[in-house]
């Protein structure tokens, strides 16, 4: 078998490792995939009646909100699976499993790209719940089946992004209960985006920075894709900059630290 096979069938043990971890201590995943959901219905209930008058006008209200809400808490909810990801890496590095693994004859990388590759599909079924949600609540979205497959291949590549950063995170963390406390800043950027309001309703310092950090322009493209408006150029290359960008970063962080370790 080739160098890459056994690299291949490596990672899908690791992978298939994670999913049975989910299966068998659900809390973590439900209390992932309640976050986002939480999020929506108290933003929607709670402030979606006055926030949402001044983005649609008088008869804006919650379902105005609902419709400017819900592509930035589906990047929430991205956040939150990631969250996870660092909390499980580092339970792997602080609990001796990895010293296991190491005496063993795997692909050293498949360890990381199982918890990856988990964590992307954990991504999507927090997305996918939360989605559900917000359809059952009066969202409508408008995509087209190519905006569809569009969003689909951008919120992988951003939850791509993001877990890789994370498991970075994880890896650095010494600790579980500190690899749970270093991703909250990511959970902070889309407050400080175009995810709960317009930037433009921002003072200009704070504007300056929502506008150019990377959560953004993800909201950004995410938005145009669900209701089928045109994807400005600079935010598609944004996303993809960030994404690639966070990715390779959380690699090389990842990699220095499982061979240190």
């Amino acid at each position: 078998m080739s160098t890459l096979a056994h690299t291949v069938s490596d990672t899908s043990t690791m992978l298939n490792r994670q999913l049975k971890h989910m299966l068998r201590y659900p809390s973590l995943t439900v209390m992932l995939v309640g976050m986002p959901v939480v999020f929506l219905l108290l933003f929607v209930y709670v402030f979606g009646g006055t926030i949402g008058d001044g983005l649609g006008g008088p008869t804006g209200g919650r379902e105005a909100y609902l419709t400017y809400l819900t592509p930035g808490m589906l990047l929430m909810a991205i956040v939150a699976a990631v969250q996870g990801t660092a909390i499980s890496v580092a339970m792997d590095m602080t609990e001796g499993i990895v010293d296991r693994f190491r005496t063993m004859k795997i692909a050293r990388v498949s360890v990381l790209t199982g918890h990856v590759i988990a964590s992307v599909l954990q991504s999507f079924l927090c997305m996918a719940v939360l989605l559900a949600v917000a359809v059952a609540i009066g969202f409508r979205p408008e995509a087209t089946p190519l905006g569809w497959l569009g969003l689909v291949g951008v919120l992988a590549l951003i939850s791509f992004g993001l877990t890789w950063l994370t498991v970075g995170m994880g890896m650095s963390a010494k600790s579980v209960e500190e690899a749970s406390n270093t991703p909250m800043i990511l959970m902070l950027l889309p407050f400080l985006g175009s995810a709960f309001v317009p930037t433009e309703s921002m003072p200009t310092v704070i504007q300056y920075f929502a506008d150019y950090q990377p959560f953004t322009p993800f909201i950004e493209v995410v938005r145009a894709l669900l209701f089928d408006n045109p994807v400005e150029g600079a935010d598609l290359i944004l996303t993809a900059a960030w994404s690639i960008g966070l990715a390779l970063l959380g690699y090389t962080i990842s990699k220095k630290k499982f061979n240190k370790r």
